[in-house]
């Protein structure tokens, strides 16, 4: 863990660039590929999980503590305030569609948010026809921005309440 702390400023500056870079999945997927060629694979960041006693946390969480000392969120405490203020962005049929994918983070992980998962998560949610998606959410296009849209929701600061 300490290695890592010490690596960690090349990878991002602060807080806002974490958040920022964790936010979009090809600058996540980016990061975690960076974080993988300098040795903190998945199976690293899993254990550093362990050792902050955050395995129901989200990797971007590890990586704010360890560089930060930011209180860790659980990946369901993340989903539900994301839920609330993205109730507002998107109409009630992407919001199903979103609540969906959210179980799957809940349960699976931050993988469940990369672009790869867009069709199977679809495919999953409407008994595999990409057909009823398009006609439930639109074009592919808007889903795609959907899906990608929504992750800022997940990660941006949230008030002291």
């Amino acid at each position: 863990m300490e290695m890592l702390f010490g690596r960690l400023p090349e990878f991002f500056k602060n807080e806002e660039e974490l958040r920022a870079l964790w936010s979009v999945p090809d600058t996540r997927k980016k990061l975690l590929e960076g974080l993988a060629e300098k040795g903190f694979g998945k199976d690293q960041l899993a254990e550093m999980q362990k050792i902050i006693d955050a395995e129901k946390s989200d990797l971007f969480d590890v990586l704010a503590h360890v560089a930060y000392a930011l209180p860790t969120l659980t990946r369901q405490e993340r989903a539900t305030r994301a839920t609330v203020v993205f109730s507002t962005h998107f109409n009630p049929k992407q919001q199903v569609f979103l609540d969906f994918v959210l179980s799957h983070y809940v349960s699976q992980g931050v993988e469940e948010l990369d672009r790869e998962k867009l069709t199977p998560l679809l495919l999953l949610k409407y008994n595999n026809s990409i057909a009823d998606a398009v006609a439930d959410l639109g074009k592919p296009e808007e889903i795609g921005r959907v899906f990608s849209g929504f992750q800022k929701y997940l990660y941006q600061q949230q008030s002291a309440a």
